[in-house]
């Protein structure tokens, strides 16, 4: 059924609740499991930071890449309690277009999201679900 199960994760509870029930599923059925992050921008505002002091924007910058390096780590942790192996990618790009174009790349055969409960940017996140469900060229699991 699915043999390469990939979870789109990011650092939050949503994105960690579809981590384990894809943990759970690619365990019983003996799947690949890998997860996908995707490289945010910084936000517009730290471009202000230079103005102050313009080291602190590279500062900013390297925080924020060492924290798409431990991420991974985090994940691993979990599977490995699970007793299940996975393997961590982290894309740059437009949210939607760098998951698909991974999920194409990996020959993916399951896509696991995390749905957002309902918060003031559920509009915004929930395009961003909608559109990976339309664009994935495989199958897609919403999980609440």
């Amino acid at each position: 059924m699915f043999k390469k199960i990939v979870v789109a994760y990011n650092e939050s509870p949503e994105s960690e609740r579809a981590l384990s029930a894809a943990i759970r599923l690619g365990k019983s059925v003996d799947a690949d499991l890998h997860t996908v992050s995707v490289v945010a921008g910084l936000p517009a505002y730290t471009a202000f930071a230079d103005a102050a002091d313009p080291s602190l924007s590279q500062t900013l910058q390297e925080d924020h890449l060492r924290f798409y390096e431990l991420l991974p780590q985090r994940m691993r942790a979990l599977a490995e309690r699970e007793g299940i192996g996975i393997l961590s990618h982290v894309v740059e790009g437009d949210q939607v277009d760098a998951i698909v174009d991974f999920l194409r790349r990996q020959k993916a055969d399951l896509l696991v999201v995390g749905l957002h409960q309902r918060d003031l940017y559920i509009a915004r996140l929930w395009s961003t679900v909608y559109e990976l469900a339309q664009e994935a060229p495989c199958s897609v699991l919403g999980v609440h």
